[in-house]
C-alpha cells in the first residue's frame, strides 16, 4: 500500500510539475503585416507585440513579418493563409481580407464615411460586430480595430475636383473588384498592381495616378513619382483588424486569449490616436514638397457621391443589405 501511495503521489507531483513547465513555456507566433513600422500600420503590430511581451513577462513573443513576406508579397492571400494556419496572426486590411470576407467590402463603398466619427460609429457599433462575426465564421478570430486611414487620390495631370476630371486617367488601384467598379463609374481607367510595380509606372507616366492614405503617400514619397496633385476626397476608409488564426486561438488558455485581446485593443486605440494626430503634420510635409492640394467643397463632394451610386446597387446585395443599412444608420445617428 505504501508503494502504491508513493507512486500515486509521484504521479501527481509529476503532473503538477508538467503543468507548471507548460505554463512557463515560451511561445513565438508569426504576425503578418503589409507595411513596416515606418507606417502607422506596422507600428500597430509592433505595439501589439510590445504589450504582449510585457504583459506575458516574455513568455509570449509576436514576431512581425512586414511586406506580406509570409505570402510572397501577395497581400490578398493573407487571410486564407491565416485561416489555414500558415500564418498565426495578422494586423490586416479590410480591403485585403474582402476577397474571402465579402462583408469587409463595407468599408470600400465609395463615400460611405465622411469623417472619423462615421468610421468610429461603424467599427464600435452593431455594424462592426457584424463584420467581426463574419470574420470569425470564416476561421479567423478578430480581436480589435486599428486604422490605415482615409484614402485620397493623386495624379500627375492636374487638379481633380469633379468626376469629369478623372475621365480617361489611368489610376492604380488595389486588387479589389469593388475598386474597379468605383473608378469605372467615375470614368477613369483603373489598373490593379502592387505598390512595388506602381511606383516605377507612376514615375515613367505609364500610370497617371493612385489612391492611398496620406501616410503612405508621405513615407513612400509619391511626390517623387510625379504625383504633384493631391485631392482630399475621403472616398473610403480602410480600418485594420487584429486577427488570430482559429487554429492557434483554440490552443490558447483563456488567460492568454484575454491577454492577446486586451493587448490588441490597447494597441489599436494607441495607433488610431497616433495616426490621426499626425495627419495635419503629414499634410503640411506633403504640401512643402510642392504638391498641389485640393479640398472639395460640399457641392463638389456630392457630385462624386452621385456619380458612384451604381456601385451601391451592385455591391449592397453582396455585402449584405442588413449590414449596409446598419452602417448607414450608425453614421446618421453619430
Amino acid at each position: 500500500m505504501k508503494i502504491k501511495k508513493w507512486l500515486a503521489l509521484s504521479a501527481a507531483c509529476f503532473a503538477l510539475s508538467s503543468t507548471a513547465v507548460l505554463a512557463q513555456e515560451t511561445r513565438e507566433y508569426s504576425v503578418s503585416t503589409v507595411l513596416s513600422d515606418a507606417f502607422p500600420w506596422g507600428q500597430a503590430a509592433e505595439k501589439w507585440a510590445e504589450l504582449v511581451k510585457e504583459r506575458s513577462e516574455g513568455r509570449i513573443t509576436l514576431k512581425i513579418y512586414p511586406s506580406a513576406q509570409l505570402v510572397s508579397g501577395d497581400q490578398t492571400r493573407e487571410f486564407s493563409a491565416m485561416r489555414s494556419g500558415l500564418i498565426d496572426m495578422a494586423v490586416g486590411s479590410t480591403i485585403n481580407w474582402s476577397t474571402q470576407v465579402p462583408e469587409a467590402n463595407l468599408f470600400s463603398l465609395p463615400f460611405l464615411m465622411p469623417d472619423n466619427a462615421a468610421v468610429d460609429a461603424i467599427t464600435q457599433g452593431e455594424a462592426g460586430k457584424m463584420v467581426f462575426d463574419a470574420i470569425e465564421k470564416r476561421g479567423v478570430m478578430p480581436l480589435a480595430w486599428g486604422e490605415n486611414g482615409f484614402r485620397e487620390i493623386s495624379n500627375s495631370r492636374g487638379a481633380l475636383s469633379k468626376p469629369e476630371d478623372l475621365k480617361g486617367l489611368k489610376i492604380r488601384v488595389v486588387g479589389s473588384p469593388l475598386f474597379l467598379d468605383t473608378f469605372n463609374a467615375l470614368g477613369a481607367n483603373p489598373t490593379q498592381m502592387s505598390w512595388t510595380d506602381a511606383l516605377p509606372a507612376l514615375t515613367t507616366g505609364a500610370v497617371d495616378g493612385q489612391e492611398n492614405p496620406l501616410a503612405v503617400f508621405d513615407v513612400a514619397r509619391a511626390d517623387r513619382a510625379n504625383q504633384t496633385h493631391l485631392t482630399l476626397w475621403h472616398y473610403m476608409n480602410d480600418p485594420l483588424i487584429f486577427g488570430v488564426s482559429q487554429r492557434v486561438w483554440t490552443t490558447l488558455s483563456p488567460e492568454d486569449q484575454t491577454l492577446l485581446k486586451e493587448a490588441a485593443v490597447d494597441a489599436g486605440k494607441w495607433e488610431i490616436e497616433k495616426a490621426r494626430a499626425e495627419l495635419k503634420d503629414t499634410l503640411e510635409t506633403i504640401r512643402s514638397r510642392g504638391v498641389e492640394i485640393t479640398e472639395l467643397t460640399p457641392e463638389q463632394h456630392k457630385a462624386f457621391v452621385d456619380a458612384t451610386q451604381s456601385v451601391y446597387e451592385k455591391w449592397t446585395p453582396r455585402i449584405g443589405k442588413d449590414l449596409v443599412e446598419a452602417a448607414q444608420k450608425a453614421i446618421a445617428e453619430r
